[in-house]
């Protein structure tokens, strides 16, 4: 089983906390879709025929595209790809974008999953973000999804949010939770550099929450979703029972994957490769049937780090059997040795052959994977 991801990088406007690759040249809409369906066509043996169990579109903001583009990429998969008639389809939208007309088209379509960008239901935040909806079309556009059927809605929420309070962020998991959506995706706001939002906290404009908030936050977040309901499978992301992001548990359970677009990453079980994060670039090489992209091979050791840092932040966790049959004895001993002092600590615990965080352990997660990745001696 693979995944396909498909870049969709325009956006009406920036956000200014985002560092994905985003354009807002919305002339060149049309192009891009034609261009994307050559690239899927130039790459058709990427994945070696596996059977396509998931197809993500995302952004920038794929619900900048009409039904012609969506379309058009769409049919050029089912063309090409062997997709399972059960697939996932995802598309992330913004809240805005969901009009009735628009979400009835993602129904004629494939689409069977939503991904939302709420990010906060407080008015004031929004506007500090650049976010173009307000708290009420968010809600509104859930609703009219609901509404035209759509069964699983994922919606994205962030804290630590400048200025935020217990309160606030109390009231957006509450608000959120009335939902009930299948799935929701929380994250820490990080102040990228050469973002907006890092230049005025460099200029003192605003300030970043600190630590300890950040942790209550987190417990909170925690807290709430698992007394509705929610399981926790992966550090940043809940879900109800049975209702995980099919297609981004394949990136952390090491199934291939072909991400096409502008930035865009694939995977082929033993080498990465990402596409040039320019659309100029892109689209002028593929006219002339050349993908502008850098390939890393991975050895032994890359590969066990990244089953390190995609396993261990799930609530599968590692699965010991596979650890020693995949990177043999050497390496199973060291992450063995590397986890024990955590394992002493009550951060980790090995059940089953298979090594897991802890609820605190996941508070320092990032360390916890540090610790456990091989450095070349």
């Amino acid at each position: 089983m693979a995944g396909i991801y498909i870049h969709i990088p325009f956006c009406k406007n920036r956000c200014i906390y985002c560092d994905f690759y985003s354009t807002t040249h919305h002339e060149m809409q049309q192009v891009y879709a034609e261009t994307l369906c050559k690239e899927l066509e130039m790459r058709r043996n990427y994945l070696n025929g596996d059977e396509i169990e998931t197809i993500y579109f995302g952004g920038g903001t794929p619900s900048q595209l009409n039904e012609n583009q969506l379309s058009k990429i769409l049919s050029l998969i089912y063309k090409v790809y062997q997709v399972k008639n059960d697939a996932e389809i995802t598309i992330e939208c913004n809240p805005d974008d969901l009009k009735t007309e628009y979400i009835t088209m993602l129904r004629r379509l494939s689409f069977n999953r939503i991904s939302m960008g709420i990010q906060t239901f407080n008015e004031d935040t929004l506007k500090v973000l650049h976010r173009r909806h307000s708290a009420v079309e968010a809600m509104n556009a859930y609703q009219a999804c609901r509404h035209a059927g759509f069964q699983n809605i994922s919606i994205d929420l962030m804290y630590g949010l400048p200025h935020e309070t217990i309160e606030q962020w109390l009231s957006d998991l509450q608000q959120a939770i009335a939902l009930k959506p299948e799935h929701i995706s929380a994250y820490h706001l990080i102040y990228e550099k050469g973002t907006p939002l890092y230049k005025l906290l460099k200029q003192h404009k605003i300030q970043e929450v600190d630590e300890n908030l950040s942790l209550k936050f987190f417990t909170m977040l925690m807290d709430e979703l698992k007394a509705a309901g929610y399981i926790h499978y992966e550090i940043s992301n809940f879900c109800l029972p049975n209702y995980h992001s099919k297609h981004n548990s394949g990136y952390w359970t090491g199934k291939k994957y072909l991400g096409c677009g502008p930035s865009a990453h694939s995977f082929d079980g033993m080498s990465r490769q990402w596409n040039i994060s320019s659309l100029d670039a892109y689209l002028n090489g593929i006219k002339v049937g050349k993908l502008n992209f850098e390939k890393e091979e991975e050895n032994l050791y890359t590969r066990y780090n990244d089953f390190v840092i995609t396993s261990i932040r799930t609530c599968w966790g590692m699965n010991l059997l596979i650890l020693k049959e995949r990177f043999g004895d050497k390496l199973f001993n060291y992450c063995l040795k590397m986890a024990s002092p955590h394992i002493k600590q009550k951060l980790m615990t090995i059940q089953n052959n298979t090594l897991r965080l802890t609820r605190e352990g996941i508070f320092i997660s990032d360390g916890i994977m540090s610790d456990l990745l091989w450095v070349e001696e």
